[in-house]
């Protein structure tokens, strides 16, 4: 449950990015993203890459599953230039998390994301989060994967895409 709120808002910064006004859409096909978190009180680390199978339709249904999540909302949201900048609070869990997240199209095909939430009272003993993502397209979706669909770190696939 801890990492939902960073994570709502992390998916507002990649998919929100493709489709935050006149920037054209991310291609369809394998990305590979790395998350690298880091958890406060504690100081705990973690980094791992895996792979997403996306398409236009995908994106726009995981930004608005994020847009909609109970007990969120939007407080501001901007482009300028390649930097998308996303604002958000939730309500979870008798806990307040403000996030702030922006993401910079590096590349025609790589993305950088970087979010900050802050958790007042403290939820499950984490009192504030970073993440960092760098995306990166790779090419075509592997045959049998559908958009949605994930490959773990330890390399087996995810099928969460509609079959």
């Amino acid at each position: 449950m801890k990492k939902l709120p960073i994570c709502v808002v992390a998916v507002v910064c990649l998919v929100g990015f493709a489709a935050a006004l006149d920037l054209p859409p991310m291609r369809e096909g394998l990305w590979s993203i790395r998350t690298q978190t880091i958890d406060n009180s504690g100081n705990v680390k973690s980094d791992f890459t895996q792979k997403i199978c996306r398409n236009h339709a995908y994106d726009q249904a995981a930004q608005a599953k994020a847009r909609n999540m109970p007990g969120c909302k939007v407080l501001n949201e901007n482009l300028s230039g390649h930097t998308y900048t996303v604002e958000m609070e939730c309500k979870i869990a008798g806990s307040v998390i403000h996030s702030k997240g922006v993401t910079t199209r590096t590349a025609e095909d790589a993305t950088r994301s970087e979010t900050h939430a802050t958790y007042a009272p403290a939820l499950n003993g984490v009192s504030d989060s970073t993440m960092i993502m760098d995306q990166k397209y790779l090419g075509s979706c592997p045959s049998g994967m559908q958009p949605g669909d994930i490959i773990r770190p330890d390399g087996t696939i995810l099928h969460t895409g509609k079959r």
